[in-house]
This record gives structure tokens, sequence and C-alpha cells, in this order.
């Protein structure tokens, strides 16, 4: 099975504590590149979500958000830090005798350290949404896996497209052969001098041999055999089928160079179009 680099997956986790929603969505790119965005209080999680993406994917630009929203239900009760707050009443008290003001007590609450809510279990949230994370990234695998599906599909049709183009060729080659002798034979006889059979038979191989495509069409077959059986094996193989279309590239323009009929220069063409389609939806496989 092979797996695109495209592909979207979100999952909420919800608990005591409150909501957290992870998003993980990615494109492709080169080698494995990671962004991760997550909230101050969650920001040691991160080696753990590199090491989790590093282990299940191998390429592509992948971007991973966490969205927490806290329960205020779950909050602890308030607690005052009386000694800070003795502090700043008697200190307050000297400003006032000062300056003849009132003491504001809201204003002794907001200073900072003076009210104090209990925190909440970081552990148990950090446990909870790591279980989420890994079940994200299996739904984030799944579209990979089914986008990946729909690419192989495609492939496969544009290589059967591939081998149609080769048996339009192959078909053509023996009257392309006898126009080349009949063109050859016609010039020949249009000279005052005797034709030397030997030497149009000469001629006519070093046509054959120029004009020979044979060769380039069992590659074509080859390449397309090959493709199919990387799609067959599956896992990370975006590097090789890229690979595969440069070599059916070169097999293309080869039989484009040595086109002397329209219906070999009309499938060189078809089959150009065919290796560049297959070609921009690889750049997607991991």
């Amino acid at each position: 099975m092979i797996h695109s680099m495209t592909a979207y997956a979100r999952r909420e986790i919800k608990g005591d504590w409150g909501t957290g929603t992870w998003e993980v969505r990615s494109v492709n790119q080169r080698y494995l590149e990671t962004f991760i965005r997550a909230p101050e209080q969650f920001r040691g999680m991160e080696p753990v979500i590199r090491e989790r993406l590093r282990k299940h994917l191998q390429r592509g630009k992948v971007e991973v958000f966490l969205k927490f929203v806290a329960n205020p239900a779950h909050v602890g009760e308030l607690s005052i830090n009386e000694s800070l707050a003795a502090q700043l009443i008697n200190s307050a008290k000297w400003v006032q005798q000062q300056s003849s003001g009132d003491i504001n007590s809201v204003d002794i609450l907001r200073w900072p350290g003076v009210m104090e809510a209990q925190e909440l279990d970081m552990d148990s949230v950090n446990t909870a949404l790591i279980s989420g994370f890994d079940q994200v990234i299996e739904d984030f695998k799944s579209a990979r896996a089914d986008e990946g599906a729909n690419l192989e599909v495609m492939i496969a049709t544009r290589l059967d497209a591939i081998l149609e183009q080769v048996a339009v060729v192959e078909t053509h080659m023996p009257e392309i052969t006898k126009w080349q002798r009949e063109k050859l034979a016609q010039k020949l006889e249009d000279l005052t001098t005797t034709i030397d059979e030997s030497r149009l038979e000469q001629e006519l191989i070093y046509l054959a041999q120029k004009q020979d495509v044979a060769e380039e069409l069992d590659r074509l077959k080859s390449h397309v055999k090959e493709t199919k059986k990387i799609l067959k094996k599956g896992g990370a193989c975006g590097r090789r089928l890229d690979f595969m279309m440069q070599e059916f590239n070169r097999e293309a323009n080869t039989l484009a160079s040595k086109s002397i009929n329209s219906d070999i220069t009309n499938a060189a063409v078809e089959l150009k179009v065919l290796i560049e389609q297959m070609r921009e939806q690889i750049q997607n496989i991991e």
C-alpha cells in the first residue's frame, strides 16, 4: 500500500479537566519536516510528538496543532496567601496614613500571588492528550492511505495507457519498414545509374537500425512492469517512482527523436502526456 503525503485529521479529547483538540495536516515535501503549535503549558510534549511522527511517517511537511480549553468547573478551590495579604495590608495602611486614603480590599486580592487556585493535574492531562494524539495519528495515516489508494489507481491506469501506445507503435512498424524500402527504391529508380541490389540492402539495413525503436519499446514495457511492482510492494516509494518517471521520459524522448511517421509522433506525444500526469501525482506519494 502506498501513502499520499497530503492528508488531514482531527480529533477531540474530553475529560473532567476540559477539552483538547488535535489537528494534523500535511503536504508534499522532499523530507520529513514537522511543525508543532501548542499552548505554552504543553511545550514539554513536543519531543514525544516529534518522536511519534518520525516513527509513523517518512516524508511530508507535517503541521500539528493542539487547542486546549480548561473546564472552569474543574478548577480547585481558591486559597489566600495570608502572609502575603497581611504584608500588603500593613503596607497599604502605612500608605493610607501618609495620604489619608482608603484601603480597597479588592485591590489587595488582585495582587499577584494573593489568590491562588489549585492547578490541574498536568500529568493526567498530558497522558490523556498523548493518548488522543496516538488516535489522531492513526486517523491521519488512514487518510493518507485512502488518498494513496486513489493515486495508485490513477497511476495504474496511465501505465496501461502507456502499454496501449507501445502496442500502437509496434503495429505500425512493419508498414513503416515497407514504406522506407519503397521510398528508397523509388529514389534509386530516379537515378540514371544502375541500382546495386547489395547497396540497396545496405542502405535499408542502415535506415532500419537508425529508425529502429524496438529497444525503446522493450524498455518502456520493462519500466511499466517495474513501476507496477513498486506500487504493489508499497511503503515509502515516492523517490523510486520519481526515478522511474525519469526513465520513462528518456525512452519517450528517444522514441520521438526517431519518429518518421505521424502515428509514431502522436504516440510519443501521448506517452509524454501520460508520463507527466503520473509524475505530477507521484510528487504527492510518500
